[in-house]
């Protein structure tokens, strides 16, 4: 099967576009750590209520992975992202209008739909467009465009939340977001399904996927190692430096400026450097093995300081969590052409399943406690012991199954 591979200003090109509109899709899935002190007031949610509000994003995009998978390998991301980034359009209006939890939730997951094609188009895209080499660096570039978007979540939103109100701010991003789409129909090239179809050997189904020795043994990392990295860095850490650490919401604001700021270098050294050293699946592999225990132990020490912890600790996680971005174009190199789209949302249903599951269990691991008796600080210990196991225990798991690589 032949790639067709754009020139370097067009793929530059391409690149920017799909980090406009990733960058858009991280921001809405971070805010919810900053606005949350407004929401809870507003509308006088418990932990449990919040964790299920910024679960909801995720809810919504894990429901449109497997179709989303289908579509883009047979319509391509210019169409797909477009389409998908019009129903994100009408979650945040309504996001903007709710006037009570349940509207809340309904418009968070149907944002999370909407969002749901800002990272799996553009790697689609890069897996057919770019070569094989150069796939670990815009895989990390863009999730660095991503932690750009988070940190416009904290300080900037922060900034403005006083002077504009939350719900103001949803209605401008959904003019960047038209902004992303007129963007994208002007210069992302239409998709040629002559590039992607498939060989006599290559079904390109969705069983192949699911079958595959690689991505079994990723799949509990995937959604406990990777997904609950995506729970505390886009909610529980905010409350926690304001619950835990005693932060004022602009201190934590300022703490989550910070937290967002180490991943958007970490990506950006990654990004330049991984490309040197990760050519391949196996190399891929070797990394994962070497890297994904580091953010382990931080959790574990960040556990154990409780309320010593705070914004540099998490920060700390963050970064050393920068192994598990290999995972995702792993994945993606693991397959043909034709299985691409269905590879790499598959292994984001993951990721995002259990970024909702843990974003709403760490919140009722922390209701269940304070109703046992214990404190709040307890609480916060408790779930997130619950996070560090199920990711260590994963993480054997893909040690035990990866032996002999």
């Amino acid at each position: 099967m032949e790639k067709v591979i754009l020139p370097k200003k067009k793929a530059i090109t391409i690149f920017l576009v799909f980090a406009f509109g990733y960058y858009i899709s991280n921001l809405l899935r971070a805010i919810t750590a900053t606005i949350s002190p407004e929401l809870v007031s507003e509308f006088n949610l418990s932990a449990g209520n919040l964790g299920l509000l910024g679960g909801g994003y995720f809810l919504g995009f894990a429901s449109v992975q497997i179709p989303l998978g289908y579509l883009l390998d047979k319509s391509g991301p210019k169409k797909i992202v477009s389409y998908f980034l019009l129903i994100a359009i009408v979650g945040m209006i309504s996001f903007s209008l709710s006037q009570n939890f349940t509207s809340l939730l309904l418009s968070r997951i149907l944002i999370g739909v909407g969002v749901g094609a800002c990272l799996m188009g553009p790697l689609t895209a890069y897996r057919v467009w770019f070569q094989d080499e150069t796939q670990q660096r815009a895989s990390s570039w863009m999730l660095m465009t991503g932690a750009i978007g988070m940190l416009s979540s904290s300080l900037p939103v922060q900034f403005f939340l006083p002077i504009i109100g939350w719900r103001l701010i949803f209605i401008i991003l959904a003019i960047l977001t038209i902004l992303c789409i007129v963007l994208i129909v002007i210069f992302i090239p239409n998709w040629n399904k002559a590039n992607v179809q498939n060989t006599p050997d290559d079904n390109g189904s969705l069983k192949e996927v699911w079958q595959n020795k690689l991505f079994k043994s990723l799949v509990p990392m995937g959604i406990f190692n990777y997904g609950g990295l995506f729970a505390v860095q886009t909610l529980w850490a905010g409350p926690w430096m304001v619950k835990v650490s005693g932060y004022t919401p602009e201190k934590s604001a300022n703490g989550l400026f910070i937290i967002y700021l180490s991943l958007l270098f970490s990506f950006l050294i990654w990004g330049y450097f991984v490309p040197k050293f990760s050519k391949s699946v196996s190399d891929a592999i070797r990394l994962l093995k070497f890297g994904a225990p580091l953010n382990l132990i931080v959790l574990a020490f960040i556990i154990y300081l409780g309320p010593k912890a705070g914004a540099l600790h998490w920060a700390l996680f963050a970064v050393s969590s920068v192994f598990l971005s290999l995972s995702q174009p792993a994945v993606g190199m693991a397959f043909s052409l034709s299985n691409a789209g269905k590879a790499l949302t598959s292994f984001n249903l993951l990721l995002f399943i259990g970024a909702f599951a843990l974003q709403w269990i760490i919140g009722v691991i922390i209701d269940l406690t304070m109703n046992l008796g214990f404190s709040e600080i307890s609480g916060f210990r408790f779930a997130m012991i619950f996070f560090l196991l199920t990711s260590f225990f994963s993480y054997l798991f893909f040690l035990i199954k990866n032996s002999k690589n």
